[in-house]
């Protein structure tokens, strides 16, 4: 019977205790539930703004190192041909050694590491990091043409869209029109080698004659379209 009685004077006193809580809450102001005034609209397009910015600068930074890693293998490869006199057979066995030892990486294709092999030699007077006085002195000597491509310039742009350009740009000049309009603009690989083959460099003014991305995509959806047979077309 004493357990009985202590049971119920403790549920007796844990309803008191819940019936005072509710009755504390009940005196305390209730939250309006107005709208959100203008100047949290302000804070949350900011914070938005914030954020978009800070992934942008992450993109670039990681496109920046993707750019260095490469140039620096090829400038590793390169001065290892020259020192041990090998020739390009090194490429293949460094493909497959890479994919063995690091499988889990991609990018190293035997394609691409001879685009970062020829991207080292076109790029060779580019400063990443600093040089030993020998090596400034050997760079200064190289033609006019490379002070076209600064190492902002460089970094700044895709992998991919430096691939298209050694292969389908060899002027140095036109080269680095191609770059400078493609950050200017925006242009995704796609767009930049339909600029190409346009040869969109010759035209007087870029803003008036260029087609929007808009208008460019528009056309490669209509080519597409018209590319692939209807099923009428099949009768």
């Amino acid at each position: 019977k004493h357990s009985n009685i202590v049971e119920v004077e403790h549920e007796i006193w844990h309803s008191c205790a819940c019936l005072s809580g509710c009755a504390e809450m009940s005196k305390q102001p209730p939250i309006s539930p107005t709208h959100p005034s203008q100047g949290y609209a302000s804070l949350l397009t900011d914070i938005k703004q914030r954020v978009r910015q800070a992934q942008v600068r992450a993109m670039l930074s990681v496109n920046a190192e993707l750019i260095r890693l490469y140039w620096g293998i090829g400038q590793m490869i390169h001065e290892r041909q020259q020192q041990e006199g090998w020739g390009a057979g090194v490429i293949p066995r460094l493909a497959r050694d890479l994919h063995n030892e690091l499988p889990e990486e991609k990018g190293f294709s035997e394609r691409n590491i001879k685009q970062m092999l020829a991207f080292y030699r076109q790029y060779a007077q580019l400063s990443f990091v600093q040089q030993p006085a020998a090596q400034i002195e050997v760079k200064q000597k190289m033609p006019q043409a490379a002070a076209l491509f600064t190492a902002d310039l460089i970094l700044a742009l895709p992998w991919t869209h430096h691939a298209v350009l050694m292969a389908k740009v060899k002027d140095h000049a036109t080269r680095s029109w191609y770059m400078q309009a493609a950050l200017e603009h925006g242009w995704s690989r796609s767009i930049l080698l339909m600029q190409i083959e346009t040869a969109a460099h010759q035209r007087q003014d870029l803003q008036t004659s260029l087609p929007s991305i808009e208008q460019i995509e528009a056309e490669l959806q209509g080519l597409d379209e018209v590319a692939q047979p209807s099923s009428s077309s099949n009768i």
